[in-house]
C-alpha cells in the first residue's frame, strides 16, 4: 500500500474514531441533548430538516465565495505591491497588522450603517478576514524569490513588470495556495459573524434562532454544514495546488532520503 493511501486511511479512521468516541461518551455519561447532542442526533436533524436548512446554506456559501474572490483580488494586489517594494512594505504592513488585529465583529455594525443589513456586510466581513493571510503569503513568496532569477531577467533587459509576471508571481504559487486553504476557512468565519449580527438569512442567523429556542441539535447541524463546506473547498484548493505547484513538492520516495 502506498504512503498516500496509508495517510488517507489514517485520516478517515481518525475522523470516524472521533465521532464514535463522541457518541459513546454522550451515552455513557448521560449527557443531555441540550448540552451536547450525539453525532447520530445531529445527522438525523440535518437530514430531516434539510429543506429548512438549505435556504440558509446557499446564501452563506454564495456570500463566502464572493467575499473570498474579492479577498483574493485584493490580497494578491496588495501582496504583490508590498513584496516588490521596500517602501510599500514599510508603509503598508503596519497598517495591515493593525487592521487585522481589530475584532471583526466590531466592524460589522459599521458595515450595516454604511450598506444596510444582509448581503454586503457578510461579503465584506468575509473579504477582510481572508485578505490578510493572502497578502502575507504573496508578499513572502515575492520577498524570497532567488536573486539569481532576478539577475537573469535583468540581464535579458526585462522590465520590473516582466520580472514580476514571469518570475515573481509564479514563484509565489506554493505560498499563494497555502494561503487560500487558510483564507477560505476564515471567509466562512467572517460570513457567519456577519449573519449572526446583521442578517435574516444564512447559517449564522439559523444558528442564532436555534440557540434562542434551545434547539441545540439544529445548532450543531449548522456547524456540521459549515464544516462540510469548508472541507470541500479546502480539498478543491488542495487538488488545484497539486496540479499547479507539483514542481515545488518533494516526492515521497525522496522525502526520507
Amino acid at each position: 500500500m502506498s504512503t498516500e493511501k496509508r495517510r488517507q486511511l489514517a485520516s478517515i479512521a481518525l475522523i470516524i474514531g472521533f465521532f464514535v468516541v463522541w457518541e459513546l461518551a454522550c451515552i455513557v455519561f448521560g449527557i443531555k441533548d441540550i448540552v451536547l447532542p450525539r453525532p447520530s442526533q445531529i445527522i438525523t436533524t440535518l437530514v430531516t430538516r434539510f429543506p429548512a436548512i438549505l435556504p440558509h446554506a446557499i446564501p452563506t456559501l454564495v456570500n463566502t465565495l464572493i467575499g473570498f474572490a474579492l479577498g483574493i483580488i485584493g490580497g494578491v494586489a496588495i501582496g504583490a505591491l508590498i513584496g516588490s517594494s521596500r517602501l510599500a512594505y514599510d508603509v503598508a504592513y503596519p497598517l495591515l497588522i493593525g487592521f487585522s488585529s481589530i475584532p471583526k465583529v466590531a466592524v460589522v455594525p459599521i458595515f450595516v450603517l454604511w450598506f444596510g443589513a444582509g448581503f454586503a456586510p457578510a461579503v465584506l466581513t468575509a473579504m477582510i478576514l481572508c485578505i490578510f493571510p493572502i497578502v502575507v503569503n504573496v508578499a513572502t513568496g515575492l520577498a524570497t524569490t532567488e536573486p539569481e532569477l532576478e539577475d537573469v531577467m535583468r540581464a535579458l533587459k526585462a522590465s520590473k513588470l516582466d520580472t514580476l509576471l514571469n518570475v515573481g508571481l509564479p514563484r509565489t504559487m506554493p505560498y499563494f495556495f497555502a494561503s487560500l486553504k487558510v483564507a477560505i476557512t476564515q471567509a466562512f468565519v467572517g460570513t457567519v459573524i456577519a449573519e449572526t449580527v446583521a442578517s435574516n438569512r444564512g447559517i449564522g442567523n439559523l444558528m442564532m434562532i436555534a440557540s434562542a429556542n434551545f434547539d441545540v441539535p439544529l445548532v450543531f447541524a449548522g456547524l456540521l454544514i459549515l464544516a462540510l463546506l469548508g472541507v470541500a473547498l479546502y480539498v478543491l484548493f488542495a487538488v488545484i495546488e497539486n496540479r499547479v505547484t507539483g514542481w515545488a513538492r518533494r516526492k515521497d520516495e525522496f522525502a526520507g532520503g
